[in-house]
């Protein structure tokens, strides 16, 4: 189960690092609010035939009483508004902070998430080992090489990416208590359409969208919806089943990685030797997290 749900993570992380391209280009049509009221339109759209397909072909369950699906409902719907607020915020953040600091400052701070999400497990009493706390610093010492590449200085995008990044965490929380409750697909469809409320209010307010816009941008946007929204988000609420929340960041976080490598291999973009050191160290990060730990074990 452990390496299965490793595995889904891994392609969730694979899927947003290659949309990082579509989501650059897309920035060039319209504004970050259609963007994402945009994406997560698709991206409920896209998952509403398979919560059809998956409830029809689920089998016939226990009979139940009133209160225990009135409790259930009320679960799902809470967890996918609560996931949809926190995706919806932090999504923002990070469009608005793209505006004002570089990709790379971005990149670095965005990943973050996977310094907070271990200290916001602290503060609702969840451990982690002492070979998961080292994954982690190994991979912040990654994203420094990997990203930051101009010098260390912090303006408003700055700022502005690294509350995207606590956001991020709220998310990924948010997801560890909710997906072992109830159905992961049917909470990450009540997410995007939460989404899309919420960014379409921004956009109605503090953009001008235009039908012209948006169709100059429908492959990268189409992307951003169908995979990176629909696909990559489910994903990651199916593969975070189980999963300690902790690990789980790390394993998404190569989504950094993944975008360098997409770009050399796609784009025929070069790689640093300093690229490449924080490629391995990331990567060594994420295995020395999966190992077995006896000091965990023994703190259980």
């Amino acid at each position: 189960m452990k390496i299965r749900n490793s595995l889904i993570l891994l392609l969730t992380a694979t899927i947003w690092g290659v949309a990082f391209v579509a989501q650059s280009v897309g920035m060039d049509y319209v504004g970050p609010y259609t963007f994402l009221f945009a994406r997560s339109i698709i991206g409920g759209i896209v998952l509403l035939p398979v919560v059809f397909v998956l409830h029809k072909n689920a089998p016939l369950p226990a009979p139940e009483n009133a209160e225990k699906k009135r409790q259930a409902r009320k679960t799902l719907i809470v967890g996918g508004v609560c996931c949809g607020a926190a995706l919806c915020f932090a999504s923002i953040f990070q469009q608005i902070g793209l505006l004002y600091t570089t990709v790379g400052k971005s990149g670095f701070l965005t990943a973050c998430y996977i310094l907070i999400v271990p200290m916001l497990g602290l503060l609702l009493g969840r451990k982690c080992g002492k070979l998961v706390w080292c994954g982690v610093a190994l991979a912040i010492v990654g994203l420094y090489f990997l990203c930051l590449t101009d010098g260390l200085s912090v303006n408003l995008g700055d700022l502005l990416t690294f509350i995207c990044a606590i956001l991020f965490s709220v998310h990924i929380m948010v997801i560890d208590h909710f997906s072992p409750l109830t159905d992961g697909v049917k909470m990450s469809c009540i997410q995007f359409f939460v989404c899309a409320a919420i960014s379409g209010v921004g956009m109605l307010i503090f953009e001008a969208p235009s039908l012209s816009a948006m169709l100059a941008a429908w492959k990268p946007i189409l992307y951003a919806g169908a995979l990176s929204s629909g696909a990559g988000y489910t994903l990651q609420i199916i593969g975070q089943r189980g999963m300690n929340p902790t690990v789980a960041s790390l394993i998404m976080s190569l989504e950094s990685v993944i975008s360098v490598l997409a770009g050399w291999i796609i784009l025929h973009q070069t790689l640093s030797g300093r690229e490449i050191l924080g490629c391995v160290l990331m990567f060594i990060a994420i295995v020395l997290a999966q190992l077995p730990d006896k000091s965990a074990a023994a703190a259980k």
